[in-house]
């Protein structure tokens, strides 16, 4: 992997005109792992939206290896694995199924075999064909958690990743934190939650003051 990853520069945005905060910059490169902490309201959710392109309502500069997303947007998203903070899934199809449409949509060709193998990672063995509706809420966000053991990716960025997750999951979701920043990813999370990773990790806080 490469050494340089996501550089943000004097990042500023606001909603129903209101600052959510204004000249952030950080940088996040390989093996590192970064949270975004604040209380609600505080602009999480929309830094990471805005990471994850899905927002262009921001002024400053965000780029990935050195370029610009704007020139360098495909590349990017080719590396990213985004999950945001709601279940993410179609609650009408199964958890397989559900991998298979996001392994399409973006492009990555992976046997059953691999996504049963991603589906058991997260506890979900024996759950691979039952519709999502008929799952509990942390059974629905284990779903959409499977994808990040199917879906290649250099940088994960998270909303709320432990959202309806027992005690006992929050460790395995920490332990895939470590697991993937030790072998060079990069993490991008937002969480309440008080983080316990074998990795040293850096923390922004968001503040009220900005909303």
């Amino acid at each position: 992997m490469l050494n340089s990853g996501l550089e943000v520069k004097q990042l500023y945005t606001d909603r129903d005109d209101r600052v959510l905060f204004s000249d952030l910059s950080f940088q996040l490169n390989a093996g590192q792992l970064l949270q975004i902490a604040g209380p609600n309201g505080s602009g999480k959710t929309s830094l990471l939206r805005i990471l994850a392109g899905l927002s262009s309502r921001y002024s400053g500069e965000v780029l990935w290896q050195g370029k610009s997303l704007q020139k360098n947007r495909h590349d990017y998203l080719q590396q990213l694995l985004y999950i945001g903070h709601g279940a993410g899934i179609k609650a009408v199809l199964s958890p397989l199924e559900n991998l298979r449409w996001s392994c399409a949509l973006r492009g990555a060709e992976n046997s059953d075999v691999v996504l049963l193998d991603a589906l058991n990672k997260v506890g979900l063995r024996g759950f691979e064909e039952q519709p999502c509706f008929s799952l509990s809420a942390g059974q629905q966000r284990r779903v959409n958690l499977a994808r990040l053991f199917c879906i290649p990716a250099q940088l994960w960025i998270l909303d709320e990743p432990f959202t309806a997750i027992d005690q006992g999951g929050v460790c395995e979701i920490e332990q895939w934190l470590s697991e993937f920043v030790s072998g060079g990813g990069s993490v991008l999370l937002t969480t309440h939650h008080k983080l316990s990773v074998s990795q040293d990790f850096s923390v922004i806080a968001l503040g009220a003051s900005n909303v």
